[in-house]
């Protein structure tokens, strides 16, 4: 080896270390996907991303939103990969909130072509995600959090000011009637997997964000090496900016 091709390969080696861990391990390589699978979160249930899907399956994609038990991650991760058994075909798997947990979890399977965050957790494989989030200013709707013994939900000032706060007043409270409880250990578990680690990654950051600190979402997407893009909008980005949401799920599932 010459003294050209020693340094070259030292430029390499340094140009790898400066990268996030997370670009460092991806090897995956983006294809062209026709289905999508929507995950929703904590405060809702698959009605939250009626908006997008409408969206999706309007450019000719088939949509599919999954019923989160909101009860364990096993039941929860079970639940997703039920509806990924019935294709083989390459699947954009998309998640709102809590569900990014989810879909960390089980998105490593083989055909899952991309995860998309939408203002959405990103634990790393067996991370405490309560303590990487006391890294960051705790966001005002966890104050709003009411349990009845095991199981929790917003209180509807906390929905409609802090989950729902730029969707008209009427339609939030609409969704304030139909959320559905969860249950305290689901939000205690961790994951065995992070699949962000292997797969191409997309992350809508809420700016106006008062459910999931915005400075903690732009943490998680830095740390994936997601392709991100900043909405001006509340914690239900997916109702109030659906078309961007539902833009880039698009571009996760045209495999650019």
């Amino acid at each position: 080896m010459d003294r050209r091709q020693m340094m070259a390969g030292s430029i390499a080696a340094a140009a790898a270390l400066a990268l996030p861990a997370a670009a460092q391990t991806k090897q995956t390589a983006k294809v062209p996907a026709h289905n999508v699978v929507l995950v929703h979160g904590l405060f809702a249930d698959g009605s939250c991303w009626s908006d997008v899907i409408a969206r999706l399956q309007a450019s000719g994609l088939d949509v599919t939103a999954v019923q989160n038990p909101l009860t364990t991650l096993d039941a929860a991760a079970d639940a997703v990969r039920r509806v990924l058994a019935r294709t083989d075909e390459p699947t954009v798997l998309a998640a709102h909130s809590f569900a990014g947990t989810i879909i960390s979890e089980v998105g490593a399977a083989a055909n899952v072509s991309a995860l998309v965050y939408i203002a959405a957790r990103a634990p790393d494989a067996g991370e405490d995600y309560a303590e990487l989030g006391k890294r960051f200013a705790s966001a005002p709707a966890t104050a709003g959090i009411i349990f009845d013994g095991d199981e929790g939900r917003l209180s509807e000032d906390a929905f409609l000011n802090d989950f729902a706060g730029d969707i008209p007043r009427a339609r939030a409270r609409i969704l304030y009637a139909t959320q559905q409880p969860f249950r305290k250990v689901l939000t205690q578990a961790k994951t065995t997997n992070a699949a962000w680690r292997e797969k191409p990654t997309y992350y809508a950051v809420s700016d106006a964000d008062r459910t999931i600190n915005p400075d903690l979402q732009r943490f998680m997407a830095k740390r994936m090496g997601a392709y991100t893009i900043s909405l001006g909008a509340s914690h239900l980005s997916l109702i109030s900016q659906a078309d961007k949401v539902a833009d880039l799920i698009k571009l996760a599932s045209r495999g650019a």
